[in-house]
């Protein structure tokens, strides 16, 4: 077994059980990609077992603590196994669902969507890459399933020295056809078709679930009747605030297809066609044009992609996010409801609330703070990873 020698002082974090330890955290020691190294500090003690991955700045990625513990595929099994049983605890009613979360199930680097009978799998680590055929035999195991689809195809793996990979692991469809990768997700009385080998992430947003939900709901408790759906991808939250009671709801994103799997999510549902408006635009300057135009709304949502990826690209991230909170707070009318969300690493939550609080002084509108919002119980954070809490959102009622 090799050894990586941490510097002085530098053992901190994963005494307090932290996965990730930094390059310049390293004394000495080399590995092969992915293989299982010792961690040990200055003096010698044992840290760790973990993941050595050459190329990166995340050096080491633990995968125990217990010195005694073997890294091998009963490791992986006994691991997968209690992330999947955690799950069934939480009995989530939708047949989609987020069976493991990286570093918060002790699998760092591996993360697992279950859609209907298909397992969508990101290998998104040296470490997992190594292990991936035993990974994906325990996946099978443990849930059942007979297919594993790979959705290896995130920009971090380039980041790990990897490349980008998809396409069917165990099981499959007939020759490549799209219907084979394709199921109809169900959640709180949504019906939802996803392709898992199309989809965005792993195939749809199963974080947002329990926020869908809580907009049909919302929407129904205020009355709203205008909604905007900003980045609306295949109209979630739309069909969300049809199911509420809406009108008319506009979906506006830069995808034709996204919007065109949306269309059908309305007809799908048993609504009419004609109450949803599809705009395939930019959403910063629809906004402004529907400011321009005297358009109103009586509940907007602002899910936008990852501004800020890192906390050094959070200055430029926050005026982006500064901007189109503010364009929605003056596109509301008085008593509408805005939902908005950052899913950005480097934009914690408290920077978010200044960030959007920022944007109603400069719209020169107040607003109750009714609800803060983040992802769903099955992508949780754990008291010594806080890093996971990646999504976060607020309900406001404009005054």
């Amino acid at each position: 077994m090799k050894t990586i020698r941490l510097r002085d002082g530098r053992e901190r974090s994963l005494q307090r059980r932290h996965p990730w330890v930094f390059q310049g955290s390293i004394a000495g020691g080399k590995a092969d990609r992915g293989e299982t190294v010792r961690v040990e500090a200055a003096d010698g003690r044992f840290l760790a077992w973990a993941s050595y991955s050459p190329e990166s700045m995340i050096r080491v990625r633990a995968w125990s603590w217990d010195e005694a513990e073997r890294i091998d595929a009963a490791f992986f099994a006994r691991r997968i196994a209690a992330a999947v049983a955690m799950r069934e605890r939480l009995a989530i009613a939708s047949n989609g669902v987020r069976l493991v979360h990286g570093e918060a199930d002790g699998l760092p680097g591996l993360v697992v969507d279950r859609y209907d009978d298909i397992l969508s799998v990101q290998f998104l680590s040296a470490g997992t890459e190594r292990w991936k055929a035993v990974i994906a035999d325990a996946l099978l195991a443990a849930t059942g399933c007979s297919r594993l689809y790979e959705r290896s195809d995130a920009s971090v793996r380039e980041l790990e020295g990897l490349p980008q990979l998809t396409g069917w692991l165990r099981g499959g469809g007939d020759g490549g056809d799209a219907m084979g990768t394709t199921v109809t997700l169900q959640e709180h009385g949504l019906r939802l078709t996803v392709d898992v080998a199309e989809g965005h992430k792993t195939g749809y947003y199963l974080d947002q679930r329990e926020n869908r939900a809580l907009f049909a709901r919302l929407v129904r408790q205020f009355g709203c009747q205008r909604v905007l759906n900003c980045y609306s991808y295949t109209g979630g939250f739309s069909v969300a605030a049809l199911n509420g009671g809406a009108r008319e709801v506009v979906s506006v994103d830069s995808s034709g297809p996204a919007l065109a799997r949306a269309n059908a999510h309305v007809v799908l549902n048993g609504h009419d066609p004609q109450r949803h408006v599809a705009m395939d635009a930019d959403v910063n300057g629809t906004l402004r044009q529907m400011l321009k135009d005297g358009r109103r709304f009586d509940a907007i949502v602002l899910d936008p992609p990852k501004f800020a990826p890192t906390a050094a690209h959070a200055d430029r991230a926050s005026r982006a996010y500064k901007d189109i909170n503010r364009l929605a707070l003056m596109l509301l009318e008085p008593g509408g409801l805005l939902l908005t969300f950052s899913c950005s690493g480097g934009i914690g939550a408290e920077l978010f609330h200044k960030i959007v609080a920022g944007a109603g002084m400069d719209a020169e509108v107040d607003g109750y703070l009714l609800q803060r919002l983040e992802a769903a119980p099955d992508h949780p954070t754990t008291l010594c990873f806080p890093e996971g809490e990646y999504l976060k959102g607020l309900v406001i009622l404009k005054r």
